[in-house]
């Protein structure tokens, strides 16, 4: 990519997308283009075909997504599934008509079976069956990857897949009924520790309510209490996780340094997306304990096994990616500092929830 290379980055406003756009700029591309949800409705075709045949971009990161965490992917498994299929077929499909030099398409590891050996190597796709609660999530993308793939060996194309692991960070979601592991604990915990100190109005704030009854309703919802915070399942599943930083630096590696031809050397040619990650996993419990000592909550964890653990092991195989020549950064302690640091700072202090969900308003709902 040249400093002046015309680049479209979708989910510009999401966790990921927005950390692209700043290493971007860090490194000195000044041509970038955005466009809102409300500017462009990614899962319309024809608005998508009308989009890249007037802009004509050169380069493409496609972040946008609709994501979640297991009550989330579970709930609502039909648009999760009909979102994501829609978004990436119109975005992959008007990158070909239109002459795009590369494109950057992101997945996620819980395109794996949830009995694959661990850590997950390339070639373990498709080798079984998935994880229940995130299957539809899984199988779009599972089919955005092939499709990368497939055009690539028919028309020649050079769009890459990645598969990055458990991503937080600045601008993730914090919605707790739709929020992934990192920030709905960040947030439970938060909360328990306003409760604790009596800071009403500071969760009202948080919370975008007027009544205080209201909150309380909201808060006993999700098992916030002044003394105890409750996590679903036995906190025993270990979880991978990468701040977005980090992901972002490996993605502009990736646009800047690989292409389809370097992830052929086998036959038949499949299975050539990249595991991005940091190789390194933690228990949901352990996770837990880090986040309460940097938010400062003193209470108590309450595990409810009457839900749903989900994958008990998921550790990403990185060494394709390493050996491309990319490794992380930034360990889980410096990240959740930096993200919770942020979460303040964007709420004023108190957590708007508001600000929150606006921020994340192209990472949840398809940006």
């Amino acid at each position: 990519m040249k400093k002046d290379s015309k680049i479209y980055v979708a989910g510009h406003r999401g966790l990921v997308g927005s950390a692209i756009i700043k290493e971007l700029q860090r490194r000195g591309y000044t041509n970038i283009v955005v466009k809102t949800h409300q500017e462009l409705d990614l899962t319309n075709q024809s608005e998508v075909a009308e989009f890249f045949a007037l802009t004509k971009p050169d380069y493409v990161f496609l972040s946008a997504a609709k994501v979640g965490g297991i009550l989330a992917n579970n709930t609502y498994r039909a648009e999760f599934i009909y979102q994501n299929l829609s978004i990436q077929n119109n975005v992959i499909h008007a990158s070909y008509v239109n002459g795009v030099k590369k494109l950057l398409f992101l997945g996620s590891t819980c395109i794996y079976p949830k009995n694959a050996k661990q850590p997950m190597c390339e070639d373990a796709l498709l080798s079984s069956e998935l994880e229940y609660t995130n299957e539809p999530y899984a199988i779009a993308k599972i089919a955005g990857l092939k499709m990368c793939e497939s055009y690539n060996l028919q028309y020649g194309t050079n769009f890459i897949s990645v598969m990055p692991t458990n991503l937080y960070g600045e601008n993730d979601n914090f919605d707790l009924e739709k929020s992934h592991l990192i920030p709905a604990l960040l947030r439970k915990m938060h909360l328990a520790k306003l409760l604790h100190q009596n800071k009403r109005e500071a969760i009202l704030k948080d919370l975008n309510l007027k009544d205080w009854e209201s909150a309380e309703e909201y808060l006993a919802k999700f098992g916030i209490k002044k003394d105890s915070v409750e996590i679903w399942g036995s906190g025993k599943p270990r979880r991978e996780l990468l701040y977005s930083k980090d992901m972002a630096s490996a993605c502009v590696f990736v646009m800047q340094n690989v292409d389809f031809k370097d992830l052929c050397s086998h036959k038949p040619i499949r299975n050539t997306h990249i595991n991005i990650g940091s190789g390194v996993d933690y228990s949901i419990a352990d996770i837990a304990l880090i986040i309460k000592e940097i938010v400062g909550f003193e209470g108590e964890f309450v595990f409810n096994t009457q839900k749903p653990d989900g994958m008990m092991l998921k550790k990403t195989d990185c060494s394709r990616m390493n050996n491309l020549g990319w490794k992380y950064q930034i360990t889980l302690e410096q990240g959740v500092k930096m993200m919770y640091e942020w979460y303040i700072a964007s709420s004023g202090g108190g957590g708007n929830t508001s600000l929150v969900r606006f921020l994340c308003n192209d990472n949840l709902e398809v940006a």
